[in-house]
C-alpha cells in the first residue's frame, strides 16, 4: 500500500470514534418517580402526571425519561430508592408524603424535588414556608389535616348522636400524626371522644381493629400511602364490624368505603407536571410557591350506607360531588 493511502485510511480510522460519539442521542431529561404506595393502587395518580408533561410537550421515551420506583408499603425502604434516584443523577424528583419527601430531602440538597401532595409540609417540616419554599423542594399541599374538622361534622350529619370515633393512622408518618392530633382536639371541641389505632405496617391492621366495634360508632383513617394500599383490608374489617368510615380520598370509597372529603388527588398530580416544567426549563424550586389545592371531592357511597342501615341525609347528598349507587 502506498504511504500517502495508508495516511488517508489511517486519518479515516482515526475519525471513526469521534463520529459515532457525535451520532449518540443526547440524555434525556430524567425525572424519578417514588412512592410509600404501589402501582397498583396509585398508579393512575401518576398517570396524571405524565399527562400532564405530554401537554405540555415532555414525551416519556422522546423528548423525557421517568424513572418508577415503588416501596409498596414498606417505609424502610425510602431512604434505599431515594438515594438509588440520586445516584442515577435525575434531573427532578417527584414523589409525595411527608415520609417520601424527608427521605429525598437526606438523600440531596441539589436535586429539584417536587411533592404532588404533602398533608402539612409547613408543619413537618419539608418546607420553610409557603411563599418561599427556599433550598431543593417546593410542591403542593394536600390539606388533609385542615379537613379534619369538617369530615368530623359530616360523620355527625350521617349520625347524629355519633358520641364515640376511632382514628386509624400510620404512626410513621409525620403527616398522619398531626392529623391525628388535630382530629383528637376538634373531637374534643365536638364533645366527642376519640382513641386512636396505630400502624406502622400492613401487618398491624388487623389487629388495629381488635375490640373496635364495641368502642367506636364510627371510623376516621388518615390520609397516608400504606392505609390507602390497604384499603380494602381496612373497608372489609370495617364493614365486618358494621363501622362507618370516611376518607380522604375518593379511592377508598370505590373499594366500598361509605364517605371521603379531601382535595382531588390527581388534579394536584397534574398540577405536579407543571413544577417539574418549570424546573427543567431553568427555575428553581425554592423560588416556586407551594400551591393549595383548587378542587375538593365529597363522595358519598349509598350502597354502604344500605350494608350499615344508615340513612344519609338530602341535605348531605345534595352537596356531594359524586354519589355511588
Amino acid at each position: 500500500m502506498r504511504r500517502r493511502e495508508f495516511i488517508t485510511l489511517l486519518g479515516g480510522a482515526a475519525a471513526w470514534p469521534l463520529m459515532a460519539r457525535a451520532q449518540q442521542p443526547a440524555k434525556l431529561p430524567t425525572v424519578g418517580f417514588f412512592s410509600a404506595g404501589s402501582a397498583a393502587s396509585l398508579g393512575h395518580w401518576v398517570t396524571a402526571l405524565v399527562q400532564r408533561l405530554r401537554e405540555l410537550g415532555w414525551s416519556e421515551g422522546s423528548t423525557i425519561a421517568i424513572e418508577y420506583r415503588w416501596a409498596d408499603g414498606h417505609d424502610e425502604r425510602l431512604a434505599g430508592i431515594a438515594a438509588e434516584l440520586v445516584q442515577r443523577k435525575v434531573d427532578v424528583i417527584v414523589t409525595h408524603s411527608a415520609g417520601s419527601v424527608a427521605a429525598a430531602k437526606r438523600a440531596t440538597s441539589t436535586i429539584p424535588i417536587v411533592f404532588a401532595i404533602a398533608a402539612d409540609p409547613l408543619g413537618t417540616g419539608l418546607i420553610a414556608s409557603l411563599a418561599r419554599p427556599g433550598g431543593n423542594v417546593t410542591g403542593l399541599s394536600f390539606q388533609a389535616i385542615d379537613l379534619a374538622t369538617k369530615r368530623l361534622e359530616l360523620m355527625r350529619e350521617i349520625v347524629p348522636g355519633l358520641r364515640r370515633l376511632a382514628i386509624l393512622a400510620n404512626a410513621g408518618n409525620p403527616a398522619s400524626v398531626l392529623e391525628t392530633n388535630e382530629v383528637q382536639a376538634a373531637a374534643g371541641t365536638l364533645g366527642l371522644e376519640a382513641t386512636s389505632k396505630e400502624v406502622t405496617r400492613t401487618e398491624d391492621i388487623g389487629p388495629a381493629f381488635d375490640g373496635l366495634g364495641n368502642s367506636a360508632e364510627f371510623l376516621y383513617v388518615c390520609a397516608d400511602p400504606l392505609l390507602a394500599i390497604n384499603r380494602m383490608r381496612i373497608i372489609v374489617r370495617a364493614t365486618g364490624l358494621h363501622l362507618p368510615t370516611i376518607f380522604s380520598a375518593r379511592e377508598y370509597i370505590e373499594a366500598g368505603g361509605l364517605i371521603a372529603y379531601g382535595a382531588n388527588i390527581p388534579s394536584l398530580f397534574r398540577r405536579a407536571g407543571d413544577y417539574v416544567d418549570k424546573i427543567l426549563r431553568g427555575m428553581k424550586p425554592g423560588d416556586l410557591p407551594v400551591e393549595q389545592p383548587t378542587k375538593f371531592d365529597l363522595v358519598v357511597n349509598l350502597i354502604a350506607a344500605k350494608a350499615l342501615g344508615l340513612d344519609v341525609p338530602p341535605t348531605l347528598l345534595a352537596r356531594a360531588d359524586e354519589v355511588i349507587e
